[in-house]
């Protein structure tokens, strides 16, 4: 795809304005199994070249090892490339060395401290959109969006984001500094940001960007009932990918497959398409870790859905069809509603 004419949309009201299609490095650092490092840096500078501009990450993914590895395709990329990236960092989980999760960490502080390390191992001078991956419960919203705001003021960070939190800590937290964009679950399904979250965020002027657009690759049509997953896949332990939940699940993909074929698309194609479909204001991310799952995942730039086609896709897939939550339980318990 020629760099020159990706579509564009724009973060909120006050963020800036980045690619139709976001690219997800997680899955090239952690939680579904191993990844090729080179492919992984060559897949991120075909995004780029593709008109790609927005790349998110965690300073927790892989322990710094995904924002090295973004260090690392942005510094071997062209110079026009680099320039054109935008990098929305996640912070505040923290790890230990065995790979556990120990909560989250959202004071002043430590706020600041997360950003001086994100810097180095990115090699950059700011990051664009910074935002805390669950709420600290101890700490309120207002103290460490107010904390991002300071490293605003002082250049280390562009624009201020949030990720998986509920509406009326989205006001509390834009009524403290002007927010970007909300960072959230969003796909066929996974819908539960319609009643609450979505209508406040268009409210207050705050951009979407969908993560899980593929559901962890189960509505990619690619995932199988057979596959075998490592250890230190999540879809291990997930719910959705879990017995009777898988089969019914993937009976929900193959309903989708139908549509998707009588379109000439692939099933990611339409899911992905399906998300942009839902408002300008929302922004896809795609985990693509290879550059042919990127390819696929662009083509669904060129899918137009017409009234009928959104019609079909709602029937074969509902809202609440899926059987399953999105996270286990004792993860669940960090997210919002």
């Amino acid at each position: 795809m020629d760099g020159m004419t990706m579509r564009t949309r724009t973060l909120g009201t006050t963020g800036p304005q980045v690619s139709a299609l976001g690219l997800g490095c997680m899955g090239m650092s952690a939680l579904y199994g191993e990844a090729d490092r080179a492919e992984s840096v060559a897949t991120i500078h075909a995004a780029l070249e593709a008109g790609v501009t927005l790349l998110d990450t965690g300073d927790f993914y892989g322990m710094g090892h995904n924002e090295m590895l973004i260090g690392e395709a942005l510094r071997a990329a062209p110079a026009a490339r680099r320039e054109q990236a935008l990098v929305s960092v996640k912070f505040g989980a923290l790890r230990d060395p065995d790979g556990g999760w120990s909560g989250y960490d959202g004071r002043p502080a430590a706020v600041k401290n997360f950003a001086a390390y994100s810097l180095q191992r990115l090699g950059v001078d700011h990051i664009d959109v910074y935002r805390i991956a669950r709420l600290d419960p101890d700490v309120p919203v207002e103290e460490t969006v107010g904390a991002i705001a300071e490293l605003v003021e002082k250049g280390y960070v562009r624009h201020i984001g949030l990720s998986e939190v509920g509406a009326d800590t989205i006001r509390r937290a834009a009524a403290t500094a002007p927010i970007s964009d909300l960072q959230i679950e969003y796909s066929l399904i996974s819908r539960g940001i319609e009643d609450e979250i979505l209508p406040t965020t268009r409210e207050l002027g705050i951009g979407i960007t969908a993560y899980g657009v593929l559901s962890r690759g189960l509505i990619s049509g690619h995932f199988t009932a057979d596959r075998q997953l490592g250890a230190g896949d999540f879809r291990a332990m997930s719910p959705r990918f879990q017995g009777d939940n898988l089969r019914h699940n993937l009976d929900l993909v193959e309903a989708l497959r139908k549509i998707a074929e009588q379109k000439g698309v692939s099933v990611a194609q339409i899911a992905i398409a399906w998300v942009l479909a839902r408002g300008e204001d929302i922004v896809p991310l795609v985990g693509a870790r290879r550059r042919d799952r990127l390819t696929e995942a662009l083509g669904a730039l060129d899918v137009t859905l017409d009234a009928a086609d959104l019609t079909a896709i709602e029937e074969a897939v509902p809202p609440g069809a899926a059987a399953g939550d999105r996270y286990p339980a004792a993860q669940m318990a960090h997210l919002e509603s």
